[in-house]
């Protein structure tokens, strides 16, 4: 049976063509050359509501972590108070001590071995702060956890000596420093204020200033009164900043500790 010319070329356009290996091979290697035309399957292509790759997300991480300061090491309370005491320490007889007025068992006796070296140790330099004008001191309440280490809590006390003294700007009053049942030191704290609400925050302060005081007599921190530790600390670790007053545009220096220098309002660092 004979097809006609008009048949036949009907049958071709219904019939699909089968590629063979040689034109698929031709055709995969058109549409690789044609960027426009391929679909956006690569990992390197980003859309907003995709997930960020591990690679990313690690490098953002690693980014922020180097901005975040490193946290301070725990403080590991421990203390010598605990152990055993000799019969000939001070005891109840403490207890009805009028403190206020006596100077019951002052250098009765010298503290014992364990007890004195934690009180003379070294002090760590991180433990050392600076003040803008160069001065250097330990916060108060290193010398309250060098106490504890060596006296214990509730084994040491400050006893006010007379009533708060309130001036223009200044507050004063007199503590003496107790510990073991024994008079150690006395001192005069003092603190500034400039308005009628910051004096409760100034008499504390007053306590806080004259028990720093107090312990100079028991050996804790003598390094900042000697000016050969100055000297080298000051040279050591410390810098000069010159910053300016965002209001008044007055220039002056600060003293910071090297390699921490954070310059607080109203003051801005300047060149």
């Amino acid at each position: 049976m004979l097809l006609s010319r008009r048949a036949v070329s009907a049958a071709a356009r219904v019939v699909p063509r089968t590629r063979t290996p040689s034109t698929l091979a031709r055709f995969y290697s058109a549409e690789a050359a044609s960027p426009a035309q391929a679909t956006p399957t690569s990992s390197a292509t980003s859309y907003k509501w995709a997930k960020p790759s591990p690679a990313s997300a690690t490098r953002g991480a690693s980014t922020k972590s180097s901005i975040v300061p490193e946290a301070p090491a725990a403080y590991e309370p421990k203390t010598t108070a605990h152990q055993a005491r000799d019969a000939s320490q001070p005891g109840d007889a403490a207890s009805v001590v009028d403190w206020a007025n006596s100077f019951h068992g002052i250098s009765s006796k010298p503290v014992s071995e364990d007890q004195f070296k934690v009180l003379m140790a070294p002090l760590p330099v991180k433990d050392i702060e600076v003040k803008p004008d160069g001065v250097i001191y330990l916060p108060e309440i290193k010398y309250r956890r060098r106490l504890n280490e060596a006296f214990g809590p509730m084994g040491w006390g400050m006893i006010p000596k007379g009533d708060s003294v309130v001036g223009n700007a200044i507050v004063t009053r007199e503590y003496a420093l107790v510990a073991d049942g024994r008079f150690v030191s006395q001192a005069q704290g003092e603190n500034s204020y400039f308005s009628p609400d910051q004096l409760p925050s100034a008499v504390e302060g007053c306590k806080s200033n004259a028990l720093m005081r107090c312990c100079k007599d028991l050996g804790i921190g003598s390094e900042l009164w000697d000016p050969h530790f100055v000297r080298w600390f000051k040279k050591a670790h410390m810098e000069e900043a010159w910053v300016e007053h965002t209001t008044t545009k007055k220039k002056r220096t600060f003293w910071y500790k090297k390699g921490e220098v954070e310059v607080a309002y109203p003051w801005k660092l300047v060149k």
